[in-house]
């Protein structure tokens, strides 16, 4: 089937991102270099094959781009990408080349994002547990877990540091008590953590405490 180009408009508002109408009403999307390489212009024409291979290259370009500012609003892991991607309504192919290319330019990285994941969530006084749900959740894959937890600060220092800040020096009472242990299971410390760091304070009572 014959493509014939009836209109290339340049965007007034995004830099070198042009417009390509067909007479089949068709309408490409496509960058200065795209209409180099296939000598894009009002009138000419396109063989099947030919409109073909315009046509992914169209849309290869554009997933990248889409990709581009997906990483600009904010950074993400690859699979987190390639996810919204496909959200997007671009194809498996396209998603995956656009984060291979992101990846060879170095925008696109799963270890420093996992390393500024693990920072972020232990500046905010999360626990290991906690940070681990953020890395699933987020799409980081698990063998570059070890290394990003790494970056954690000792635990003792971090769950201190959290029920300081809770206490502000006073002695709680058994209601408090419990709405800081419950405070502290949410942040991702494990029982024995916090068990260890609430013993440090003379106020806490294990006594009570059972295993069930």
């Amino acid at each position: 089937m014959e493509h014939i180009v009836t209109k290339l408009t340049e965007s007034k508002n995004v830099k070198d991102r042009w417009y390509a109408d067909f007479d089949t009403g068709e309408s490409l999307t496509l960058s200065l270099a795209l209409i180099a390489d296939f000598s894009v212009y009002t009138g000419r024409r396109f063989e099947g094959e030919e409109f073909d291979a315009l046509r992914a290259a169209a849309s290869k370009m554009n997933a990248r781009a889409r990709a581009l500012r997906m990483l600009g609003a904010r950074a993400m892991s690859r699979r987190e990408l390639t996810d919204k991607l496909l959200e997007k309504g671009e194809t498996p192919e396209d998603a995956a080349q656009a984060a291979d290319y992101l990846e060879t330019l170095g925008y696109l990285d799963d270890a420093q994002y996992a390393a500024s994941l693990v920072r972020h969530y232990a500046q905010k006084g999360y626990g290991p547990g906690r940070v681990r749900q953020e890395l699933y959740r987020r799409g980081v894959p698990r063998e570059l877990w070890e290394n990003a937890l790494a970056e954690l600060p000792e635990d003792t220092d971090a769950i201190d540091a959290l029920i300081d800040r809770r206490l502000r020096g006073t002695e709680p009472d058994k209601k408090e008590q419990k709405r800081l242990t419950d405070m502290l299971l949410r942040r991702g410390f494990s029982w024995d953590e916090i068990k260890n760091a609430l013993g440090r304070y003379e106020f806490y009572d294990f006594s009570e405490e059972t295993d069930d």
